[in-house]
């Protein structure tokens, strides 16, 4: 929903001043990074975004995290939910690791950023979505280092898969075998 709100604000140097904001709210969200680090890969998607493909974007396919709204679940639910619908995947642990607000200028949403093991073990279903609701997600398994070589080829350029990626490689489970593989 669009809102336009005025409001007072009180500046740093203690002035007053009434400021007009549009705010869009679509309610919080939730998205996962499930890996495995024993065969060195993560489990992303590939998806149709309108708004990227009449932002220039070529074929408006973007590879991307799993993610979805929290409607009226809490976090982890609703990211244990959008694994089974879009990467056809059972996780019965999911890993906390942080929040972030992702265009705050203009929008409410907070995501709730997930990580979670996965092995060929905890496949359900096929993904892909949920076609009622107009899904039609391809389910990419990706090698770990080839997944980070695509963020600096222009491949990946959605914010929150970078995000989760790097924490990945910087302090998540694939900077351990990062060090062991630089250490020797």
């Amino acid at each position: 929903m669009l809102r336009r709100t005025t409001f007072d604000y009180r500046r740093r140097d203690g002035h007053w001043e009434r400021q007009q904001r549009e705010t869009y709210d679509r309610g919080n969200g939730a998205v996962l990074l499930p890996y495995d680090v024993g065969r060195g890969t993560v489990l992303l998607t590939r998806q149709f975004r309108y708004p990227a493909y009449v932002n220039d974007h070529p074929d408006g396919l973007l590879i991307e995290a799993a993610a979805g709204l929290l409607d009226a679940e809490d976090p982890v639910t609703a990211i244990r939910r959008e694994s089974a619908e879009e990467l056809g995947i059972d996780l019965a642990d999911v890993d906390h690791v942080f929040d972030a607000y992702m265009s705050p200028g203009s929008v409410t949403e907070r995501l709730h950023f997930f990580a979670a093991g996965y092995s060929p073990a905890s496949r359900i279903g096929d993904g892909g979505g949920v076609a009622e609701e107009g899904e039609d997600i391809e389910v990419l398994e990706l090698d770990f280092a080839e997944s980070l070589a695509m963020i600096r080829d222009g491949q990946i350029i959605d914010g929150k898969t970078i995000m989760l990626l790097q924490w990945a490689a910087l302090d998540g489970p694939f900077a351990q075998v990062r060090s062991r593989q630089a250490c020797g």
